[in-house]
């Protein structure tokens, strides 16, 4: 079975930030007002959000490949952290000569946009963070990954294992083809590619408690029931059915979070 792609209307450039050359798809629009952008997760692309781009008629959108992701694999430099993420996306907003932006993220693209809001609360007006994990990995996580790494030369298992990891149980009886999107994506990463990506955003990322509560920028967040992040705390979160991508699984309800951020 393919992963169906909805075949939104943009148009690609490459942006050359700290972290390397990385891609950002563009639907333009005339109308002034404020643009969006959006930031994936771990082991996806800029599809995460074809539904939310082709719904949105009436302003700019941005959508970015992560480092090593989609079409931001090549001269991405070896290095870089999650805090090189944030000014990433700054030195993509100055490209493109955006002085401020709506921003909505999905796990990894959260953390981003939650370190880039923090430090540069003046070009943001508001910003979504969907399914953002926050704390520091623990010891028992950072042994967990390590054991599921010994697994990477069985890639569609690793992929079927990491599908049953992050969709919602109910998610997964209902639309089987969520496992596809993420094989979709997926199988163009390399065993050393997924080590450094899970090594980079999941184990060594800072705890982002305290930039969450010091927060100067309109927050809300959404998470699934299944989710493995908590709650994250002082700003208003949408609860809603799944796992862990929740744009793909539930969404009807990440647009209505968009909605709420544009009202």
């Amino acid at each position: 079975m393919q992963a169906s792609i909805m075949h939104v209307e943009t148009q690609i450039t490459h942006v050359l930030t700290r972290v390397g050359r990385v891609a950002v798809y563009i639907k333009e629009s005339s109308s002034g007002k404020l643009p969006l952008i959006f930031l994936h997760g771990v082991y996806l692309d800029h599809h995460l959000w074809d539904e939310q781009i082709e719904a949105i008629k009436d302003r700019m959108v941005v959508a970015v490949d992560m480092p090593l992701h989609g079409s931001s694999r090549e001269n991405i430099k070896p290095d870089w952290t999650v805090n090189d993420c944030a000014e990433m996306l700054v030195d993509i907003l100055d490209s493109l000569q955006i002085p401020q932006v709506i921003a909505v993220g999905h796990s990894w693209g959260s953390m981003t946009i939650l370190r880039a809001a923090y430090h540069h609360p003046e070009r943001f007006a508001s910003i979504g963070l969907c399914n953002m994990p926050f704390h520091a990995a623990s010891g028992k996580q950072k042994l967990v990954f390590a054991l599921q790494h010994t697994m990477l030369m069985f890639k569609n298992f690793y992929t079927t294992q990491a599908a049953k990891s992050l969709f919602g149980k109910t998610s997964l009886r209902k639309d089987v083809s969520l496992i596809e999107h993420l094989k979709r994506t997926m199988n163009i990463l390399s065993g050393k590619d997924i080590k450094q990506i899970d090594k980079t955003v999941i184990l060594n990322a800072d705890d982002a408690t305290e930039l969450i509560r010091n927060l100067q920028v309109k927050a809300i967040a959404l998470k699934g029931l299944e989710d493995y992040v908590p709650t994250p705390p002082a700003i208003e979160t949408i609860i809603v059915e799944g796992g862990h991508i929740s744009p793909l699984e539930q969404p009807q309800k990440v647009s209505y979070l968009i909605n709420e951020l544009l009202n």
